[in-house]
Protein backbone atom coordinates (compact mmCIF):
# COMPACT_ATOMS: atom_id res chain seq x y z
CA UNK A 1 0.00 0.00 0.00
CA UNK A 2 2.70 2.39 0.63
CA UNK A 3 4.64 1.81 -2.34
CA UNK A 4 1.20 2.88 -4.32
CA UNK A 5 0.92 6.10 -2.04
CA UNK A 6 4.41 6.79 -3.05
CA UNK A 7 3.81 6.28 -6.27
CA UNK A 8 0.93 8.60 -6.48
CA UNK A 9 2.78 10.85 -4.65
CA UNK A 10 5.94 10.74 -6.79
CA UNK A 11 3.84 11.63 -9.92
CA UNK A 12 2.82 14.56 -9.19
CA UNK A 13 6.52 15.56 -8.82
CA UNK A 14 7.35 14.27 -11.30
CA UNK A 15 9.03 11.02 -12.95
CA UNK A 16 7.77 8.12 -10.13
CA UNK A 17 10.30 6.42 -8.14
CA UNK A 18 10.33 2.68 -6.71
CA UNK A 19 12.01 2.05 -3.95
CA UNK A 20 12.21 -0.68 -1.57
CA UNK A 21 14.77 -2.53 0.96
CA UNK A 22 14.82 -5.33 -1.05
CA UNK A 23 13.95 -6.53 -4.67
CA UNK A 24 11.67 -9.38 -3.90
CA UNK A 25 10.48 -8.77 -0.78
CA UNK A 26 7.96 -6.08 0.12
CA UNK A 27 8.15 -3.26 2.70
CA UNK A 28 8.03 -4.75 6.23
CA UNK A 29 4.65 -2.63 7.28
CA UNK A 30 2.93 -4.26 4.42
CA UNK A 31 3.74 -7.86 5.60
CA UNK A 32 2.54 -7.14 8.58
CA UNK A 33 -0.58 -5.86 8.04
CA UNK A 34 -1.32 -8.18 5.30
CA UNK A 35 -0.12 -10.64 7.27
CA UNK A 36 -2.16 -9.44 10.23
CA UNK A 37 -5.52 -9.30 7.56
CA UNK A 38 -4.39 -12.74 6.40
CA UNK A 39 -4.92 -14.30 9.65
CA UNK A 40 -7.86 -12.51 10.63
CA UNK A 41 -9.89 -13.37 7.21
CA UNK A 42 -8.45 -17.22 7.60
CA UNK A 43 -9.67 -17.09 11.49
CA UNK A 44 -13.11 -15.89 10.23
CA UNK A 45 -12.83 -18.25 7.74
CA UNK A 46 -12.45 -20.92 9.98
CA UNK A 47 -14.58 -20.10 12.44
CA UNK A 48 -17.69 -19.53 10.39
CA UNK A 49 -17.62 -20.81 6.44
CA UNK A 50 -15.99 -24.20 7.95
CA UNK A 51 -18.70 -25.29 9.82
CA UNK A 52 -21.04 -24.30 7.42
CA UNK A 53 -18.96 -26.49 4.97
CA UNK A 54 -19.08 -29.17 6.82
CA UNK A 55 -22.81 -28.85 7.12
CA UNK A 56 -23.46 -28.36 3.62
CA UNK A 57 -20.84 -31.75 3.33
CA UNK A 58 -22.63 -33.54 5.85
CA UNK A 59 -26.30 -32.76 4.50
CA UNK A 60 -24.98 -33.68 0.91
CA UNK A 61 -23.88 -37.06 2.73
CA UNK A 62 -27.37 -37.34 3.97
CA UNK A 63 -29.09 -36.72 1.54
CA UNK A 64 -26.79 -39.42 -0.58
CA UNK A 65 -27.55 -41.68 1.67
CA UNK A 66 -31.13 -41.25 1.82
CA UNK A 67 -31.05 -41.44 -1.66
CA UNK A 68 -29.30 -44.80 -1.60
CA UNK A 69 -31.43 -46.43 0.78
CA UNK A 70 -34.68 -45.33 -1.50
CA UNK A 71 -32.56 -46.46 -4.06
CA UNK A 72 -32.54 -49.92 -1.97
CA UNK A 73 -36.27 -50.03 -0.96
CA UNK A 74 -37.13 -49.37 -4.62
CA UNK A 75 -35.42 -52.22 -5.83
CA UNK A 76 -36.43 -54.19 -3.10
CA UNK A 77 -39.79 -53.34 -3.98
CA UNK A 78 -39.51 -53.82 -7.51
CA UNK A 79 -37.96 -57.21 -6.87
CA UNK A 80 -41.16 -58.18 -5.17
CA UNK A 81 -43.54 -56.59 -7.92
CA UNK A 82 -41.48 -58.64 -10.02
CA UNK A 83 -41.97 -61.73 -8.00
CA UNK A 84 -45.18 -61.32 -7.89
CA UNK A 85 -45.93 -60.69 -11.59
CA UNK A 86 -44.12 -63.90 -12.63
CA UNK A 87 -45.97 -65.54 -10.22
CA UNK A 88 -49.29 -63.68 -11.73
CA UNK A 89 -47.96 -64.99 -15.45
CA UNK A 90 -47.54 -68.27 -14.49
CA UNK A 91 -51.19 -68.31 -13.20
CA UNK A 92 -52.54 -66.57 -16.24
CA UNK A 93 -50.50 -69.20 -18.07
CA UNK A 94 -52.40 -72.09 -15.80
CA UNK A 95 -55.82 -69.96 -16.30
CA UNK A 96 -55.16 -69.91 -20.16
CA UNK A 97 -54.64 -74.14 -20.25
CA UNK A 98 -57.80 -74.32 -18.19
CA UNK A 99 -60.01 -71.93 -20.10
CA UNK A 100 -58.82 -73.72 -23.38
CA UNK A 101 -59.19 -77.39 -21.84
CA UNK A 102 -62.70 -76.12 -21.06
CA UNK A 103 -63.37 -74.84 -24.57
CA UNK A 104 -61.89 -77.84 -26.34
CA UNK A 105 -64.73 -80.16 -23.75
CA UNK A 106 -67.59 -77.63 -25.00
CA UNK A 107 -66.14 -78.12 -28.74
CA UNK A 108 -66.47 -81.76 -28.37
CA UNK A 109 -69.39 -81.65 -26.37
CA UNK A 110 -71.23 -79.04 -29.31
CA UNK A 111 -69.57 -81.49 -32.21
CA UNK A 112 -71.28 -84.70 -30.92
CA UNK A 113 -74.65 -82.69 -30.26
CA UNK A 114 -74.55 -81.27 -33.83
CA UNK A 115 -73.24 -84.76 -35.02
CA UNK A 116 -76.49 -86.64 -33.33
CA UNK A 117 -79.00 -83.69 -34.55
CA UNK A 118 -77.61 -84.22 -38.12
CA UNK A 119 -77.98 -88.09 -37.83
CA UNK A 120 -81.52 -87.62 -36.27
CA UNK A 121 -82.81 -85.06 -38.74
CA UNK A 122 -81.24 -87.14 -41.74
CA UNK A 123 -83.57 -90.16 -40.69
CA UNK A 124 -86.42 -87.90 -40.34
CA UNK A 125 -85.53 -86.44 -44.14
CA UNK A 126 -85.28 -90.04 -45.30
CA UNK A 127 -88.39 -91.31 -43.99
CA UNK A 128 -90.43 -88.52 -45.20
CA UNK A 129 -88.55 -88.67 -48.47
CA UNK A 130 -89.73 -92.75 -48.31
CA UNK A 131 -93.04 -91.63 -47.72
CA UNK A 132 -93.43 -89.03 -50.51
CA UNK A 133 -91.65 -91.81 -52.74
CA UNK A 134 -94.51 -94.20 -51.97
CA UNK A 135 -97.26 -91.62 -51.88
CA UNK A 136 -95.95 -90.49 -55.48
CA UNK A 137 -95.49 -94.41 -55.91
CA UNK A 138 -99.12 -94.72 -55.48
CA UNK A 139 -101.35 -91.94 -56.86
CA UNK A 140 -98.96 -92.46 -60.51
CA UNK A 141 -99.84 -96.00 -60.18
CA UNK A 142 -103.55 -95.07 -59.61
CA UNK A 143 -103.29 -92.50 -62.57
CA UNK A 144 -102.13 -94.92 -64.73
CA UNK A 145 -104.53 -97.59 -63.85
CA UNK A 146 -107.30 -94.99 -64.87
CA UNK A 147 -105.75 -93.75 -67.77
CA UNK A 148 -105.39 -97.24 -68.89
CA UNK A 149 -108.95 -98.35 -68.09
CA UNK A 150 -109.74 -95.02 -69.77
CA UNK A 151 -107.51 -95.73 -72.88
CA UNK A 152 -109.19 -99.71 -72.98
CA UNK A 153 -112.69 -98.60 -72.81
CA UNK A 154 -112.08 -96.23 -75.67
CA UNK A 155 -110.54 -99.17 -77.10
CA UNK A 156 -113.01 -101.25 -76.23
CA UNK A 157 -115.65 -99.20 -78.12
CA UNK A 158 -113.94 -98.95 -81.08
CA UNK A 159 -113.07 -101.87 -81.36
CA UNK A 160 -116.67 -103.55 -80.88
CA UNK A 161 -118.06 -100.67 -82.56
CA UNK A 162 -116.28 -101.80 -85.47
CA UNK A 163 -116.14 -105.24 -85.39
CA UNK A 164 -119.45 -105.86 -84.06
CA UNK A 165 -122.13 -106.13 -86.94
CA UNK A 166 -125.79 -105.50 -86.01
CA UNK A 167 -127.03 -109.53 -85.33
CA UNK A 168 -124.40 -110.03 -83.27
CA UNK A 169 -125.18 -106.75 -81.56
CA UNK A 170 -128.52 -108.14 -81.49
CA UNK A 171 -127.62 -111.73 -80.17
CA UNK A 172 -125.33 -110.28 -77.31
CA UNK A 173 -128.90 -108.18 -76.15
CA UNK A 174 -130.93 -111.25 -75.84
CA UNK A 175 -127.82 -113.31 -73.97
CA UNK A 176 -128.27 -110.27 -71.34
CA UNK A 177 -131.87 -109.83 -71.23
CA UNK A 178 -131.93 -113.61 -70.75
CA UNK A 179 -128.88 -113.88 -68.06
CA UNK A 180 -130.68 -111.13 -65.89
CA UNK A 181 -133.72 -112.98 -66.52
CA UNK A 182 -132.82 -116.38 -65.27
CA UNK A 183 -130.72 -114.65 -62.13
CA UNK A 184 -133.92 -113.15 -61.10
Amino acid sequence: MISLLSVFVASEGGAPTYETHHWLLPETAEIIYGGISSVLVIGALVKFALPMAKKALADRTDRIQSDMDNARGSLANAEVEAGRIRTALGDINAERARILAEADAQASTVIADGRARVKVEMAETEAKAMSDIATASGRVGDELRAEISRLSSVAIERVIANTVTDTVRQDLIENFISNVGAAR
